[in-house]
């Protein structure tokens, strides 16, 4: 079992299987429009746009799960992210990232990153998990981890 094997409502409400990134570096992110780390979507943004045509391929996964900052419908999350960070990378429809209603694929990511890569549960918004090409979790970083942080990671998977 990998990554590959999930699949999410993406934020216009379409079911996406991950099995379609197949073959590409994963950087999925538990997202949030009214968070102090807001401003990660930035730093995210230049990411993807830096590595989309190496194979990376960021995957945002807005939740409401920690102290109601991400309030708005799918809708609303899609235009704030479109209006104030130029988003272009695939975002999800709000899930839950821990706790009983954790989705499937959150508990996977949280079950299976190898140590000492671990940073344990998932602490707040914007925590991120790098997925190999295999699909296999390789490392986690906390929520306050500077995107531009994973710039040597992401290189060393992209290969």
């Amino acid at each position: 079992m990998n990554v590959y094997d999930f699949s999410a409502k993406t934020i216009e409400g379409n079911e996406q299987p991950l099995a379609d990134y197949a073959g590409k570096v994963l950087l999925i992110v538990n997202t949030a429009s009214a968070c102090g780390l807001t401003p990660h979507y930035k730093g995210l943004q230049e990411l993807h746009e830096a590595y989309a045509d190496r194979g990376l391929v960021v995957l945002g996964f807005p939740c409401n799960q920690f102290a109601g900052q991400e309030p708005g419908t799918e809708a609303d999350i899609k235009q704030f992210c479109e209006l104030n960070y130029n988003v272009t990378f695939p975002l999800f429809a709000k899930i839950d990232v821990k706790g009983e209603q954790a989705h499937p694929l959150y508990r996977y990511l949280t079950e299976n990153v190898p140590e000492p890569y671990r940073t344990g549960d998932i602490e707040w918004n914007f925590v991120k998990f790098l997925v190999n090409r295999e699909g296999d979790v390789v490392k986690q970083f906390s929520a306050r981890t500077e995107p531009s942080d994973l710039k040597s990671d992401i290189e060393e998977l992209l290969g």
